[in-house]
C-alpha cells in the first residue's frame, strides 16, 4: 500500500502517481512518473488522477522480502548472507560489511514498490513536505513582511523572498531577491531559489572534482563520540573532541604526530603507555610520536577536550589500534 499526497500546486521536486479505478478509498496504482518539467507538471495536476509519490508505503515484512527476492535476488542475497554473518556489539547489531557493500544500490520505489502488480494508493489531503530542498525548507520557516526566513545570525538590508541559514557566523545582504544562501564551518551555498533542485547536481561535480565537502561532514561520528576541526595548517590541527559517558577510545599510537590533550570540561581517565592517570577541567597531558594512548570517560557527562595535533602528516590513517571495545582495526 503506498500513501500519496494530494498536489496542490504544479510542483517539479516530487515523483508521481497515476491512479486508475476507485475500491473504497483505495486507488489502484497504474504508473508511477518521475519528477516532471513545469509544463508537464501542470497537466498532470489538471488531469486530477496523479498524487504526489510521497515516499511513505506499508507492507509485511514477509510480504517484502518475497518481493525483493523475485524482482532484486541478488540484492535480497547479499543482505542475507550480511545479517547471517553480523556481531553484537553491546546494544548494536552490526551487519557484515563486506556482505552489505555486495548488495547493489537501488531504493525501495525501483527495487520492489513499482514493479508489483496490482498495487494500491490511498490519498492523502492534509499538509505535507518531504523537506527534500532548501525551498522547502524556506517555506515552512518563519518569514518577515517581506518573505524573508532567516535562521541563525544574519541581517538584510532591501531583501525580499531570501532565505539566510547561518550556522558559524554573520551573514549580511543588501537587495537580494529570491535567493538561498546556506554558510556551514566548511562551505557555502548561494543559489537562486527556482534552481533548488539543482543541489544534487552540484554535489556531484564536487565528487568528480574529489572534493572532500561532497562527502564528508565537519563533525566527524564515532561509536565513543565525535570530533570537530577547528584549525587545519601546515604541521598542525586543533581538534574539539566530545567523548559521551561510559566511552572510551581505542588503544592506539601515531607514527607520525604529537598530541596535546587539554580537559575543559568533564572528568577524563587518560592512559600514555604504562602510566594511567586522571585529568579534571583545565588539566592536560602530552602524548609523544609512538607513544600508546587511550582516553575514557568514567563519568555520567560527556568530556570535552581540545587536542592539539603537531607532526609532519596529520591524516586520520596514521591511527595504529592496539585494543577497541568496538571492534575496529
Amino acid at each position: 500500500m503506498l500513501f500519496g499526497i494530494s498536489p496542490t500546486r504544479p510542483e517539479i521536486g516530487y515523483g508521481y502517481i497515476k491512479y486508475e479505478e476507485s475500491q473504497g478509498c483505495e486507488f489502484i496504482v497504474s504508473a508511477f512518473k518521475e519528477k516532471p518539467d513545469l509544463e508537464t507538471a501542470a497537466n498532470y495536476l489538471k488531469s486530477g488522477n496523479y498524487l504526489w509519490n510521497s515516499g511513505m508505503f506499508m507492507m509485511g515484512a514477509q510480504a517484502y522480502l518475497n518481493a525483493l527476492k523475485k524482482f532484486e535476488p541478488e540484492m535480497y542475497e547479499a543482505c542475507k548472507r550480511a545479517h547471517r554473518s553480523a556481531s553484537n556489539d553491546l546494544d548494536f547489531k552490526r551487519i557484515d560489511v563486506n556482505a552489505f557493500e555486495e548488495s547493489p544500490s537501488l531504493s525501495v520505489d525501483y527495487a520492489v514498490m513499482e514493479r508489483i502488480e496490482n498495487l494500491h494508493v490511498i490519498p492523502y489531503p492534509g499538509d505535507w513536505s518531504d523537506v527534500g530542498a532548501w525551498d522547502a525548507v524556506a517555506s515552512l520557516a518563519d518569514q518577515d513582511q517581506s518573505g524573508n526566513a532567516i535562521q541563525g545570525d544574519a541581517v538584510l538590508l532591501e531583501s525580499s523572498n531570501t532565505l539566510i541559514r547561518a550556522e558559524s557566523r554573520l551573514i549580511t545582504g543588501i537587495g537580494l531577491e529570491n535567493l538561498i544562501v546556506v554558510e556551514t564551518r566548511d562551505a557555502v551555498l548561494i543559489a537562486n531559489a527556482t534552481k533548488a533542485q539543482k543541489v544534487k547536481d552540484l554535489v556531484d561535480v564536487l565528487k568528480s572534482k574529489n572534493r572532500k565537502e561532497a562527502t564528508t561532514h565537519h563533525r566527524v561520528h564515532r561509536p565513543w563520540g565525535f570530533y570537530e576541526t577547528l584549525v587545519l595548517d601546515h604541521r598542525f590541527q586543533v581538534k574539539r573532541i566530545t567523548v559521551n559517558p561510559g566511552a572510551r577510545l581505542s588503544l592506539q599510537m601515531h607514527y607520525h604526530r604529537a598530541e596535546h590533550w587539554v580537559v575543559v570540561s568533564g572528568i577524563a581517565e587518560v592512559q600514555v603507555d604504562e602510566e594511567i592517570q586522571t585529568l579534571m577541567e583545565d588539566q592536560s597531558i602530552y602524548i609523544p610520536i609512538g607513544s600508546k594512548h587511550r582516553l575514557t570517560n568514567p563519568g555520567k557527562l560527556p568530556i570535552t577536550l581540545i587536542e592539539v595535533q603537531s607532526g609532519g602528516y596529520l591524516g586520520e590513517d596514521d591511527i595504529i589500534r592496539f585494543d577497541d571495545v568496538y571492534g575496529r582495526r
